[in-house]
């Protein structure tokens, strides 16, 4: 017995052992997107949790229907499904129609992440997946955005802020644009989950507390944009944080762009990708026809991850780089 005890026991890798469950993430994720959520309902009314209600009850269906079809086990319970539902929620319009809801939910949970495997293997997002393809479906009922609290009266019809910012010249103009505050707070026209910029923060703190994600990706992705609007107006600090508090910038940051499937995992990776994620934006909003770019500038890098990966994955110790090892056996054949 004695001997038995001090053998060494060999088992594959990985060797690091957490107690961190796919369930337990997911749930951290859904606790910090409350807050947003939260604040949807109070500026958009109850059509803000009709949409995420029908998302999130979409995409759970879809999973569970998906998964009967292929023959697989059930994965409803680790809660991913509901993560997608509220993420492609919190980028829809409040008036959008419960059907485009549903078709887009149906789209990230079968198309993007079932047919690829599912949770662990679609190559980019599923809610920003189903996003981009209700924007090239449904233009113009995606482009219809409800002023906040009009649901108390009568609701109306607004610009979006990143469609306001410019006057006829061109130029960068407040005029019509809410306050700063205003844009904090969430009192403006925008997707459900991206209007209030301080309860999105608030959820990324708790995610960052928790360790369910890294401040990396984040930081570098709202860096780069902030530091590509600075140069292009001249270091106009007014049109800086406008840009930082305008569209889904935060939201992709923080709960998307942070994705662990499509993701880097190395610590170069991620700040590679987050930058390119905020130069991506940023190019499209200054110089593409759309007022919006971080949806398609997250899929793009998601695209890219595994090129990153493969440049930015540290070398095992020892290892000799194939160039040289076959320069050693030429020498030696020689």
């Amino acid at each position: 017995m004695t001997e038995l005890k001090n053998k060494l026991t060999v088992s594959a890798s990985p060797h690091v052992r957490s107690k961190a469950t796919t369930q337990g993430i997911m749930l951290d994720v859904i606790i910090a997107l409350c807050p947003a959520l939260i604040a949807s309902g109070v500026l958009f009314g109850l059509r803000a949790i009709a949409v995420s209600a029908v998302c999130v009850g979409v995409c759970v269906i879809s999973e569970y229907v998906a998964r009967k079809v292929m023959k697989r086990s059930n994965t409803i319970a680790d809660l991913s499904a509901v993560v997608t539902g509220l993420l492609l929620a919190f980028n829809l319009p409040s008036g959008v129609p419960l059907w485009i809801a549903a078709i887009g939910s149906v789209a990230a949970i079968v198309i993007i992440k079932q047919f690829f495997g599912g949770i662990g293997q679609n190559f980019i997002n599923p809610a920003l997946g189903a996003r981009i393809i209700l924007l090239t479906s449904f233009p113009s009922e995606m482009a219809k955005w409800e002023a906040p609290l009009s649901w108390k009266t009568q609701v109306v019809t607004t610009a979006s802020p990143l469609a306001s910012m410019y006057n006829e010249s061109k130029q960068f103009t407040t005029e019509n644009l809410p306050s700063l505050t205003d844009m904090l707070l969430g009192n403006r026209a925008g997707c459900l989950g991206e209007v209030c910029a301080a309860a999105l923060i608030l959820g990324g703190l708790y995610l960052i507390i928790r360790k369910v994600i890294s401040p990396v990706i984040p930081l570098t992705f709202i860096g780069t944009v902030g530091v590509f609007m600075a140069i292009k107006s001249g270091f106009d600090m007014t049109f800086v944080l406008y840009q930082l508090l305008s569209g889904g910038l935060l939201l992709g940051a923080i709960f998307m762009a942070t994705d662990y499937t499509t993701s880097p995992i190395s610590f170069k990776g991620k700040i590679i990708y987050g930058i390119g994620c905020g130069l991506i934006a940023s190019l499209i909003r200054c110089f593409g026809n759309l007022p919006e770019g971080v949806s398609f500038a997250i899929v793009l890098m998601n695209i890219l991850v595994p090129h990153i990966e493969n440049l930015t994955t540290p070398k095992p110790f020892g290892s000799v780089k194939e160039k040289k090892e076959k320069k050693v056996k030429e020498d030696k054949a020689s």
